[in-house]
């Protein structure tokens, strides 16, 4: 049960969430939006979260698009991770999506939700990183479709009153050669010690992980490391690691030498994997 009274919207359309979410906060009330209200039950009833009102996005129409658009995939900020696994049509996200959660659990979670979870795995991020996939945000200011990379540094960062409303991938990179990895402590549903999604472009390889630091990246120096064809692959492998972006997350999970240990035989794998495309 939530501990705590509050307001409830599902406007119909991008405009009325936008003007709903300015009029509320103009009345000085928290606002905030949703689109699969998993964590918002979850945090508010051990009181990590508090609101005076929820606008739901799941009653917009935009929200719900999935499917390609001449040369683009468009996916809507508010369809579940389920449905994009089983759409199949960005092999490499339905592969990463899939490992999120169980499958009573991804029917309810949402890509943005995923997006813009308070947890710092977010792995739904790791193949739009690779597909240089764009973002079309709503706020006051009308809709804007802008590169991923210009609102996401380790998290999204939206202006208040913006939101997520879909992402654009160009569909050339939905049939890319590419390897999905997941390691646990545990079981398969579980928080990663090490998640990676990779592809092969112009026969290079693009990866991005989570589980590795405290948020999800893709580091343009990694790859870099990870392509240096002069060296083994155990040394590209060594010389990758060096590179990471923050320090590598020592917790509950796993400790930080065991989480090296475990990413550089993921990368192997990696190789492994796409060796063919890499030829």
């Amino acid at each position: 049960m939530i501990p705590f009274d509050f307001e409830y919207y599902k406007p119909d359309t991008i405009s009325e969430a936008v003007n709903t979410f300015h009029d509320l906060q103009n009345q000085g009330k928290l606002v905030i939006y949703y689109s699969g209200g998993t964590e918002f039950i979850t945090f508010s009833r051990i009181n990590q979260l508090k609101a005076d009102a929820v606008i739901d996005l799941k009653g917009i129409a935009d929200c719900h698009v999935l499917e390609f658009q001449g040369d683009q995939l468009v996916i809507g900020s508010a369809v579940s991770l389920n449905q994009i696994s089983e759409s199949n049509l960005f092999p490499l996200l339905g592969k990463t999506v899939k490992k999120v959660a169980d499958h009573t659990s991804r029917n309810k979670i949402t890509l943005g939700g995923n997006l813009n979870s308070q947890l710092i795995y977010r792995e739904g991020i790791l193949p739009l990183l690779l597909s240089d996939a764009k973002v079309k945000i709503a706020g006051i200011e009308g809709e804007l479709v802008l590169p991923l990379e210009n609102v996401f540094t380790e998290e999204l960062k939206l202006d208040a009153g913006q939101f997520l409303v879909q992402i654009i991938i160009d569909k050339n990179y939905t049939a890319l050669p590419f390897v999905s990895i997941k390691k646990t402590k545990i079981s398969k549903v579980s928080y990663p010690v090490v998640s990676i999604g990779a592809l092969v472009k112009d026969q290079q390889i693009r990866a991005a992980f989570s589980g590795v630091c405290q948020y999800p990246f893709r580091s343009k120096q990694m790859e870099a490391a990870l392509n240096e064809s002069s060296l083994s692959k155990t040394e590209r492998i060594d010389k990758a690691v060096t590179l990471i972006p923050s320090e590598i997350i020592d917790d509950i999970q796993a400790s930080r030498e065991y989480r090296e240990f475990v990413l550089k035989n993921a990368l192997l794998e990696i190789y492994d994997s796409l060796e063919a495309a890499l030829a």
